[in-house]
């Protein structure tokens, strides 16, 4: 956006700035936050805060610096405000989880290492924030997010080097250790639920939906899911045959035992065979042939499985493993199905349906790219923990005020 039209909205932006930052009671904390959300909304090469300050007239950049790096503002509050806000404004579908990254150098930045992330598609030095996102297929927006602390940033687990120092430096909580990505995923399901929010369904890419005890994890809590799997995820048949098995008591817990061995999802969707795959239009693509919308289409296999593994045993221990559905993507133009799902949604639910909602994790793809592109994500320079969650803060704010103003029929759209 250029500064006329940051202008032309400055009233709406300022009825936002009051309901979302209403927790900032501190004299010039929110209008310090409005100067954040239209430095960040203004076209710019960097979205950092002294070029930011530059492009707003009467902003100072140690002042605007202060308030994202040192003032001791609460997140929480604020975020819960903007998930409520968008909650009713979106309306979603599903609650997508996910992660990104920050390509950094050196390594004072909390949680800096080298790791991998989809963002370069390679291991590197960076850093990774995971986010909860409210989705439908044409609006979505971030509610809450965790930054990941790798095991070398936890003293309790790396012994190497001044941690400790490292931590003090960056403003890490004492109580912050490493924590697995698909824990901080749980942690923020359970956080926004003490809001007072409900997810629809939780959808998510396969480095969480692989992991067993995050699948069980979303049924302890009783939220629905369609989340993606990598292909040597186990499951038995559903008409597997139960063997006899009488509890010994040398386990933990009482296990049932069937004929047949859990075998990859994979082989499973392979033995139905290509004849099993069902063609599937799912929505309306972006994409344009004779000025008309082209509806997205493939080929589909849908099959009712056990998924197997200790996380599910120990849930429902002595007792047979619940039916789940088996989703294959599989083209006609490969010899292998090419992405897999799971979903615990009920055995009557439409198959249009299951591929629509697991393919509606696309959407955070389309919102990291243009948190980053647009609104400048990752182009925070300070090297504090608390900074790092207000900055991200402010930047889902700016992209829900955008969100907005595209879905008030009255309003501009806004570039």
């Amino acid at each position: 956006m250029d500064p006329l039209d940051v202008h032309r909205l400055r009233d709406e932006l300022a009825g936002f700035a009051g309901d979302v930052f209403r927790s900032l009671t501190r004299l010039g904390w929110r209008d310090r936050a409005v100067s954040y959300l239209q430095g960040l909304m203004i076209d710019g090469r960097r979205k950092s805060v002294q070029p930011m300050a530059g492009r707003l007239p009467g902003v100072h950049d140690q002042a605007l610096n202060h308030f994202v790096t040192n003032s001791p503002w609460d997140v929480t509050p604020v975020r819960r405000q903007l998930a409520w806000r968008m909650d009713v404004a979106v309306q979603p579908l599903a609650w997508a989880v996910d992660d990104t990254g920050w390509l950094k150098c050196g390594s004072a930045s909390p949680g800096v290492a080298r790791q991998y992330t989809g963002t370069a598609g390679k291991v590197t030095n960076c850093q990774i924030g995971v986010s909860v996102n409210l989705v439908t297929d044409t609006a979505s927006c971030p509610a809450d997010w965790r930054l990941f602390l790798p095991a070398s940033w936890d003293p309790a687990l790396n012994t190497e080097g001044d941690v400790i120092g490292r931590r003090a430096k960056a403003g890490i909580p004492d109580d912050v250790g490493h924590r697995e990505k698909w824990r901080l995923a749980l942690d923020m399901l359970e956080e926004m639920t003490g809001w007072g929010l409900r997810p629809p369904l939780v959808v998510a890419d396969a480095g969480y939906g692989e992991v067993g005890d995050f699948r069980q994890g979303l049924e302890d809590r009783a939220m629905p899911y369609v989340v993606q799997v990598a292909h040597t995820v186990t499951a038995y048949p559903q008409d597997t045959v139960r063997v006899a098995a009488p509890y010994s008591g040398n386990g933990p817990y009482p296990r049932v035992i069937y004929r047949q061995a859990a075998t990859a999802v994979r082989e499973l969707v392979l033995s139905a065979g290509r004849g099993a795959a069902r063609p599937v239009r799912w929505r309306t693509g972006s994409r344009h042939r004779n000025r008309q919308p082209q509806p997205m289409r493939s080929h589909f296999v849908f099959l009712r499985v056990r998924p197997a593994g200790n996380p599910h045993r120990r849930a429902h221990p002595g007792q047979d493993l619940p039916v789940r559905w088996l989703i294959a993507e599989w083209p006609p133009t490969e010899a292998k199905p090419t992405k897999y799902w799971i979903s615990d949604l009920p055995a009557r639910t439409p198959r249009t349906r299951l591929v629509r909602l697991a393919k509606l994790r696309w959407r955070i793809e389309h919102d990291y790219r243009e948190l980053k592109t647009g609104l400048g994500l990752d182009h925070y320079e300070g090297r504090t923990w608390q900074g790092w969650h207000h900055h991200v803060t402010l930047v889902s704010a700016a992209h829900a005020f955008l969100t907005l103003q595209r879905l008030d029929p009255k309003a501009k759209a806004p570039a």
